[in-house]
């Protein structure tokens, strides 16, 4: 931790933390209901030792987990018409199931999916953003898509995943887009499974049936990311999102009738989004106040982390808060790293964690996007559908939990 952050640690006052810290949301539900909760759930389901059942599924010998990108409860609800097939499964109940889940904190693809993988928090596995300062490097790294040459995702995010925890009893299958066969993600957040590709939503429903048709326990890992694409470009109020709803409904459908009879079915989302308007994506690095003592910005336009120049004191750093709350009032949460960790926002924060994330970060509470188009290219601007922050849009996804109805499959 750079000099700056640990004076910013030593002189938060009190009162002011308090402040803040009362002004913000409540933290994401972890260890009871949340996104990490999923597979441990499902191993305690699969009768494995060493995990707790905190979402109350139901005993099994085959689990599917279906993750679509994007899908946020509040949509979900709101679009009930384009999903005859879910909506079928939300009648018909799932006793003491909750129905719902948090997303990790930020609510976004790397700290949910980590989550996912791991069953631990971001502050523990260490993806606290899209993107996000790596201080070995002094640079910004991004932890989704190619990352950075400098930085192994595997000693970024070291604990082991579920699923390596469970592959040498169950047999343990992702059923995904084949360029995420090795990808630095999948190697930080998803390592251990058997890895099958499929480049369409019914090629990848034809290998998960095919690969759950063998005997003996497993636990199989569905992912769908047409959802979330269409949101980004087309925002999920759109009319080619909600087609992409509809086959999200009929992918689940399908799996319903091709999986075994008895699999446990989940259906979950990382997070939500909600759109944003042209006139609301602003570019904060075009006011002066809003950088000062700023040396990197990193994170996503509705979850900006802003890290502070190794000489700029407490004094200067909440002069920045003071900016951006002068500039944004109510529009905004406008917070600390200490005021984050002290929330319970990121979970408990381990030592080498606490460097990525922010001296300062600014979570939108409404219909606004925030970038610095110093670092980010022009066409992100464009992007329609966000998440990232702390609403209940972005952050709360549905939890549908159902019996397969498919073909007796044969038993171990």
């Amino acid at each position: 931790m750079g000099p700056a952050q640990s004076q910013a640690q030593e002189t938060v006052g009190a009162p002011v933390a308090a402040a803040a810290a009362a002004e913000l949301p409540a933290p994401p539900l972890y260890g009871s209901k949340s996104i990490a909760e999923v597979f441990t759930s499902a191993a305690a389901s699969l009768g494995l030792p060493g995990f707790g059942n905190a979402l109350n599924l139901p005993a099994s010998q085959r689990v599917c987990v279906v993750l679509a990108d994007g899908l946020g409860r509040g949509l979900l609800k709101q679009k009930a018409s384009h999903t005859p097939f879910l909506r079928s499964v939300v009648a018909a109940g799932q006793g003491a199931v909750p129905v719902w889940l948090d997303s990790a904190f930020p609510s976004t693809t790397a700290a949910s999916l980590a989550s996912l993988g791991t069953g631990r928090t971001a502050g523990e596995h260490g993806m606290v953003g899209y993107d996000v300062l790596d201080p070995a490097q002094d640079k910004v790294v991004n932890l989704l898509g190619n990352w950075d040459a400098g930085v192994d995702p595997q000693q970024w995010q070291p604990h082991p995943t579920v699923f390596e925890r469970v592959a040498a009893e169950i047999d343990v299958v992702t059923i995904s887009l084949p360029q995420f066969g090795n990808s630095p993600m999948t190697q930080a957040a998803l390592r251990g499974s058997r890895f099958v590709g499929g480049t369409s939503l019914h090629a990848r429903t034809a290998a998960a049936a095919e690969a759950m048709s063998g005997g003996g326990r497993s636990l199989m890992y569905f992912y769908v990311n047409e959802l979330d694409k269409a949101g980004h470009r087309y925002g999920c109020q759109s009319e080619r999102w909600e087609h992409q709803l509809e086959e999200v409904d009929s992918t689940v459908k399908r799996l319903s009738a091709s999986l075994p009879a008895g699999t446990t079915i989940l259906l979950t989302g990382d997070h939500g989004m909600l759109d944003v308007p042209e006139s609301q994506r602003l570019d904060y690095s075009a006011e002066p106040a809003l950088i000062d003592g700023v040396r990197h910005t990193a994170g996503e336009p509705r979850m900006v982390h802003l890290y502070m120049e190794p000489d700029a004191g407490a004094s200067r750093r909440d002069a920045l808060l003071d900016a951006w709350r002068s500039r944004f009032g109510e529009r905004i949460w406008a917070f600390t790293r200490e005021q984050a960790i002290d929330a319970g926002l990121f979970g408990t924060v381990q030592a080498g964690v606490a460097p990525r994330i922010g001296d300062v970060m600014i979570a939108a509470r409404d219909t606004l996007a925030l970038y610095d188009t110093r670092r980010v290219r022009p066409t992100a601007m464009e992007v329609v559908g966000q998440h990232g922050s702390l609403t209940k849009a972005e952050r709360e996804v549905p939890l549908l939990c159902f019996q397969a109805g498919g073909k007796k499959g044969r038993r171990g």
